[in-house]
């Protein structure tokens, strides 16, 4: 029997399984390869927030890590929630050490605007976990903590790729899913995300959907990335492909609790099926 391509997640455990591992391993398995986890910390959180947030020793992480690593063997890796800077520089370490595409989703604040990156570890970012990216993947407000580059509308992307890129990731992925919304319109009409390695622009845009229910969307995005570089892609192929799959995904979210809802990881199986 074929094995299917194997990718690692190192990222948070989200209670809710909206986010996090749980959105991660979901991902990895629709888009047809064998997700491996490195949990770095637990959340108690569900559609209303975050309500507590547990780090995991360093130990215990780099024990995963290895264990994992040296066995089974990975084709490509995404890092997400790493709260502290032990916990970045460590992870950094341990993907120096790989020679496999990285997907690095600077992961600082959740859906719901709680924090889950010290600030004290913001530099251990710039410096030790950026360099090991293929790709980096932040947000506006991401861009905004890590380079102080503010980003008002789509004409301000490419200096913030720009600022990413000199942190050291071979491309950034700059989500504009926060750009404001049309004053004409309700939602804006597209979502627009640029990709770059600081030669050529990928602009990709995609229908925006007005549904709520959009927790896990970071997570899910990169999580598809690394899926579609484990399966041979390039990277902006790779890109394109998790793209229109988080579109999807998004248009499909749903309800859960009394909050925001997780984006349809399945929609493709419910879809087709």
């Amino acid at each position: 029997m074929r094995t299917p391509p194997r990718v690692l997640t190192v990222a948070g455990s989200d209670s809710g399984g909206g986010a996090g591992i749980q959105a991660d391993l979901k991902t990895m398995l629709a888009l047809g390869t064998h997700g491996m986890s490195v949990l770095t910390a637990v959340t108690a959180q569900n559609s209303l927030g975050v309500h507590g947030a547990w780090e995991l020793p360093v130990e215990a992480v780099r024990a995963q890590f290895r264990s994992v690593v040296d066995d089974i063997g990975v084709q490509a890796v995404k890092t997400g929630m790493l709260s502290s800077p032990a916990l970045v520089t460590t992870v950094a370490e341990l993907l120096a050490g790989l020679r496999v595409p990285v997907v690095v989703d600077p992961v600082g604040v959740s859906k719901h605007g709680d924090a889950l990156l010290a600030a004290t570890a913001l530099d251990a970012v710039r410096t030790k976990l950026l360099p090991t990216a293929t790709v980096a993947t932040p947000n506006l407000d991401e861009v905004a903590q890590l380079t102080g580059v503010r980003v008002r509308e789509t004409a301000d992307m490419p200096r913030a790729a720009d600022a990413i890129l000199a942190l050291g990731p071979r491309w950034a992925l700059i989500k504009g899913g926060h750009l404001p919304a049309d004053p004409a319109r309700a939602v804006p009409v597209e979502a627009v995300d640029l990709l770059t390695d600081g030669t050529d622009e990928h602009w990709l845009r995609a229908p925006r959907h007005g549904n709520r229910h959009t927790h896990g969307t970071g997570c899910t995005l990169a999580s598809a990335i690394a899926a579609q570089l484990a399966k041979g892609d390039t990277v902006p192929r790779a890109v394109a492909a998790a793209k229109e799959y988080v579109t999807g995904a998004l248009a499909a979210g749903f309800r859960l609790g009394a909050g925001i809802g997780p984006v349809d990881h399945g929609w493709r199986l419910r879809r087709d099926g």
